[in-house]
Formats: structure tokens, sequence, C-alpha cells
């Protein structure tokens, strides 16, 4: 069985993030979402909420599961017996810091593999740190996010849901 790691902190969960999961789920037999958790950073959503909203975004891909993970990727990897690893790039500069990523992963274990799938166009700009922004200053995100993760989001930040006219 070829089974890949899609890893990330998803805070929250994008359409590009969806975009990548959907096509990657494509090309393996079982596609874990690894959801990091960072203990070096302060996510907006903490990972059993992150989890979760994952689940709901995917639950209509019947080979992709969502786990949380600590520490190394290439630990986790070896864990579920992973050997490839799916990265999205948006940009030249996220490719530069994902090729460092993957040569690093490389060299702790010459086992796993990355892959990288470039976001379709029309999501390239998006990120979830765009995402909280917008919302943080009021913006519907309705267009960057699933409905239920834009009421997760706007609920979390005490703000009242926006919505397109």
């Amino acid at each position: 069985m070829k089974r890949a790691i899609y890893p990330g902190s998803f805070d929250p969960v994008t359409f590009g993030h969806l975009d990548i999961i959907k096509r990657a789920s494509k090309i393996v037999d079982e596609l874990v979402v690894g959801v990091l958790n960072n203990k070096s950073k302060t996510p907006l959503f903490n990972v059993q909420n992150r989890v979760k909203m994952l689940e709901k975004a995917v639950e209509d891909l019947d080979n992709v599961k969502v786990m949380a993970f600590e520490g190394l990727l290439v630990d986790f990897a070896d864990e579920i017996d992973a050997h490839l690893i799916i990265r999205g790039v948006r940009a030249f500069s996220d490719f530069e810091y994902e090729l460092q990523m993957a040569q690093t992963n490389s060299v702790l274990n010459n086992k796993v593999e990355t892959v990288f799938l470039t976001t379709s166009l029309e999501l390239s700009y998006l990120s979830s740190s765009t995402v909280r922004e917008a919302a943080a200053h009021g913006a519907d995100i309705s267009s960057f996010v699933p409905e239920y993760v834009a009421s997760q989001v706007y609920n979390k930040m005490n703000i009242k849901e926006k919505h397109n006219e």
C-alpha cells in the first residue's frame, strides 16, 4: 500500500489545503493528513479542533484520514509506515523552503521521499495566515474556507459572521 503524509498546521484548513488533499488522494492508496502540534507556536485553534475541522472537510474522501502528531515528520512517517511526503507549493519562495526541508528529511530518514504539488492557480494566494488576518478585520472569509470552518473562525475570534451579499 502506498501511504503518504500531507503535513501542516492547518490553522485553519483552507480551500488551498483541500485542493492539495483531493489531488494527492488520487495518486496514493492512503493519504494521512498530519496535523502538527507545534509547541513553539500559539495557533488560533488547538490541535484537536484542527483535526475535527479537517475530518469534516475530508469526510467524503474514503482514502484520507486525519491524525495529529508532534515532533519530527520523519519519525511520524516511520510510526505510520509512510514513505512519501506531499507538500503544496504556492510560489517560488515556498519551493526554496520546502526543498530545504525535503533535503533535511532525506538526511534524517532516507526511506522517505517528498513530492511537491503546485497549488491550483486560482488558490495560489491563499494561506491560513491570510484567512486569520482577514477575519480579524471583519472580512468575509467564505471564499477562502468551508462554511463550517468560517463559523469556527468567527466564533473563536468573537466576530459576527460575514456573508457575501
